[in-house]
């Protein structure tokens, strides 16, 4: 994995702090906690790779620790995807995959140990009364009446929950805190619930399950996290973090918050997600529209463009939105540099030179890549007939249009300079041929008499054409931030509808024909593509275009 240059944040000088002090003895361990109950999406990525990076740079240790405490949402093809994104992402957790469900009878152990020190209860309030009860930010809640009972009678309710004695919600442990504490998550909150769900690890070993603010800082304890990196609106909860750990006497590790990181035309709420799959909005999870881990990359893009990314947007305190041309900038700029060029028809219109040679095939030298040398060169098909883009003709053309139009001259990329001598219509009037005259004298492209060509357009020789599908996305949302609507409305109504165009045969240089599924590509003019690592085979291939070959978004006017 390519080490970009660490940029200084927050995060970095608490712990250059906390080394110099000889705090943690000098360890920097760090971990990443997902739930399994969906696929990770680039906010996750920002976490992996932050906390990978940590442990990397300061040559401390990085793990995976599933919280799977919720059976009734979990699920092991969640595991699994989990998995293989962290490994894309760089996130090396070497063989420290860990899952809280393996804790479970500790968690159970320490719960207990609360219970007899008086500092747990059994409550039968249902959930709605217990929010009753709990009281508003401006007024203090109630103590349960359930709060008093004995030690005793506490460890015995307990550990008929555990035994599957009660239904589902009939009961929970609480923290015995102070339900007139300012911070509403000190106001008793449950520890356990009881949800008779079989676990997709456990079975059905267990019937009451930890709340995720009681295991998520046992899990850290036991694994010796030195730094438990989390997203701001867990600050709140910190002082509960401190309280289940001091409270038990066990090692006790460090919770930092940071910002999450928004980026502008995408939803990342798990649940939303979730519905656009379920309601087929999407084609599923790895659709590329979708900003999940999986769907960036069969979109096309690479890990290393989403570091880079990661590291120009830096970690703040403060909650913002990165605009979505700078995530697609980072891969542009990659890219640019690595993909290999190849030249592409999309929406193709024949063009016929009348006065090349009928049954003559030249071969073209082509840059693979202007950027690197080292690239090379390559040889492309050039005949009588060609295609170029419908977009390179007008036949009456705007002012300014440099391209192809009747008696004007224009070059064919790395080929000749032709001219337009008119069209061949169907009855319909629709143009069928495009004819054009060539001049033998300007092979490569350039005029030796030096007369100024102001357009240069891409072709593919029809002779030799490979069709391909091909799909051009766009953002999924036209409007900034799609969670920003007035009260009634919903997030879908900002949807792009024309966010995937599905191109069913587009005209590829033969080069393209065995592309390899999950190879790079610049089609010259037209962007950088991918070859669809599901779909794609050599002989049938299918690309997705990745990104443009500049940023659009500053010309196209956006809802704020």
């Amino acid at each position: 994995m390519e080490n970009l240059p660490a940029k200084t944040n927050f995060i970095r000088e608490i712990i250059d702090a906390d080394n110099a002090s000889g705090k943690f003895g000098g360890r920097v361990h760090t971990r990443f906690p997902p739930e399994p109950n969906g696929y990770l999406h680039i906010g996750h990525a920002t976490s992996i790779i932050m906390n990978s990076g940590l442990a990397r740079d300061y040559k401390g240790k990085f793990n995976l620790r599933f919280d799977d405490t919720n059976p009734a949402k979990e699920e092991q093809e969640y595991v699994d995807s989990i998995i293989e994104d962290v490994k894309w992402l760089g996130g090396d957790f070497e063989d420290r995959l860990f899952f809280a469900s393996d804790y479970f009878q500790q968690m159970y152990d320490w719960a207990m140990e609360l219970v007899k020190k008086g500092k747990a209860y059994v409550c039968d309030l249902n959930a709605d009364e217990m929010r009753a009860y709990r009281g508003s930010p401006s007024e203090p809640g109630r103590n349960s009446p359930f709060r008093d009972r004995t030690p005793a009678e506490n460890a015995g309710l307990f550990e008929r929950m555990k035994n599957g004695e009660f239904p589902d919600g009939s009961r929970t442990l609480r923290a015995k805190i102070d339900m007139a504490h300012p911070n509403i998550n000190m106001r008793d909150p449950a520890m356990y619930r009881i949800i008779h769900t079989s676990h997709h690890r456990q079975g059905d070993k267990w019937c009451i399950y930890p709340m995720y603010d009681w295991a998520h800082g046992l899990e850290d304890s036991i694994e010796q996290i030195t730094h438990s990196i989390c997203t701001l609106e867990f600050a709140d909860h910190r002082p509960l973090y401190d309280w289940f750990i001091d409270s038990l006497g066990i090692y006790h590790p460090q919770q930092i918050e940071f910002a999450r990181r928004t980026i502008s035309n995408m939803v990342t709420s798990k649940r939303k997600l979730l519905e656009l799959v379920k309601d087929k909005h999407v084609e599923g999870w790895d659709d590329p529209r979708m900003p999940t881990v999986c769907g960036l990359r069969r979109r096309g893009y690479t890990a290393s463009a989403l570091r880079a990314f990661c590291d120009d947007a830096g970690i703040s305190k403060v909650p913002g939105i990165s605009d979505i041309w700078v995530l697609e900038n980072a891969l542009r700029n990659e890219l640019n540099k690595s993909a290999p060029r190849a030249m592409a028809v999309l929406k193709p219109v024949k063009v016929v030179l009348t006065n090349y040679p009928e049954g003559q095939v030249e071969e073209m030298t082509c840059n693979n890549n202007p950027e690197d040398p080292a690239a090379g060169t390559r040889k492309v098909p050039f005949s009588r007939e060609l295609y170029i883009e419908q977009d390179d003709f007008k036949e009456v053309p705007p002012k300014k249009f440099f391209r192809m139009t009747p008696g004007q001259e224009v070059r064919l990329r790395a080929a000749y300079i032709v001219k337009c001598e008119g069209v061949k219509k169907d009855a319909a009037g629709n143009i069928t041929e495009v004819h054009c005259t060539y001049d033998p004298a300007t092979k490569g492209g350039d005029a030796p008499d030096g007369r100024k060509i102001k357009g240069t357009i891409h072709w593919v020789s029809a002779k030799h054409a490979v069709p391909a599908r091909v799909r051009l996305y766009d953002a999924l949302f036209t409007k900034r931030n799609p969670d920003d609507l007035e009260e009634g409305h919903d997030f879908k109504e900002n949807m792009n509808p024309n966010s995937l165009e599905a191109i069913e045969r587009a005209m590829l240089e033969p080069s393209l024909k065995d592309a390899a599924p999950g190879s790079r590509w610049q089609f010259e003019r037209l962007g950088y593509f991918f070859a669809d690592p599901k779909e794609s085979q050599p002989g049938t291939p299918v690309f997705n275009r990745t990104v443009t070959l500049k940023d659009t978004w500053a010309k196209i006017e956006q809802k704020a």
